[in-house]
């Protein structure tokens, strides 16, 4: 079984449609919502991890893009500069994903695993330990 995580951006009029439905009950497609937006009348967006066959994720991506939903590939990554952290913890208060974390020692945890890749941990960091990395 295969993951991957994409971007999905669809019109205001895709509203009235089962698109997660259609995923898992049509292509077997296993949906983990790591963020959304999505207001009746408004482009919606969310950010989904999607785990089936190779062969079930090509069929139910083409099947949302037939229905007019961009999807985005996230094939991006977070690089985290560990050694010169300090651990101030400015980046938790914006990772609202839960990939940064203090333990009880007061020390920085990357979870990349949890990372959605929004970016906001890279303008929170007063070092600049954060950069964005395109695989």
């Amino acid at each position: 079984m295969k993951k991957k995580r994409y971007l999905l951006k669809f019109p205001p009029q895709s509203g009235d449609k089962a698109l997660s439905y259609h995923l898992v009950k049509d292509y077997d497609i296993r949906i983990n919502i790591l963020k959304a937006e999505v207001r009746p009348g408004k482009t919606g967006s969310l950010v989904l991890e999607l785990a089936g066959t190779s062969d079930n994720l090509k069929k139910g991506i083409s099947w949302l893009k037939d229905n007019q939903v961009s999807c985005e590939p996230l094939d991006k990554q977070i690089q985290w500069n560990q050694s010169r952290c300090i651990h101030c913890g400015n980046c938790t208060a914006v990772c609202f994903s839960g990939a940064l974390t203090m333990d009880q020692n007061w020390e920085l945890n990357f979870n990349s695993d949890k990372c959605i890749v929004c970016e906001l941990c890279v303008p929170a960091c007063p070092l600049n330990l954060f950069e964005i990395d395109f695989r």
